[in-house]
């Protein structure tokens, strides 16, 4: 058995423009043995999945900032979706209110973080969520 790296995208949907969360959990990713891919700012569901896609990627984590979360985020999983990504795991960080929280979790979303979390329970619930794939 060889010992395959998670592999996560580390992605800004929508107008956005902060992201120093994201550039924090990317780090702390990498820091703890996975191969992280950031995208950037202002990315549409359509880059996301094909980014994931092109990078063969175990998770996506999307950070989120500005209130549009009940829509990008089930666009996203759509896009994923269609480029045949169901097994990928998404996760969802930012400001994201309470009662939002059980419509992400229908739409397929594993896990939801808000400011503050602890970096290491994010990196502990995506090695326990996440098999990396085979090469």
């Amino acid at each position: 058995m060889t010992d395959k790296k998670i592999r996560v995208l580390i992605a800004k949907p929508g107008l956005d423009g902060h992201d120093r969360g994201a550039k924090v959990i990317a780090r702390a990713l990498r820091d703890a043995g996975m191969e992280v891919i950031y995208t950037g700012l202002r990315q549409t569901p359509d880059m996301i999945a094909e980014a994931a896609l092109q990078e063969d990627v175990d998770v996506v984590g999307l950070s989120i900032l500005s209130g549009a979360h009940n829509a990008l985020v089930p666009a996203v999983i759509n896009k994923l979706t269609q480029n045949g990504l169901d097994d990928v795991k998404v996760f969802v960080g930012g400001i994201i209110p309470e009662d939002d929280i059980p419509n992400l979790e229908e739409k397929g979303v594993y896990a939801v973080y808000g400011p503050g979390t602890d970096t290491q329970r994010v990196v502990a619930e995506i090695r326990a969520a996440v098999t990396p794939k085979s090469e």
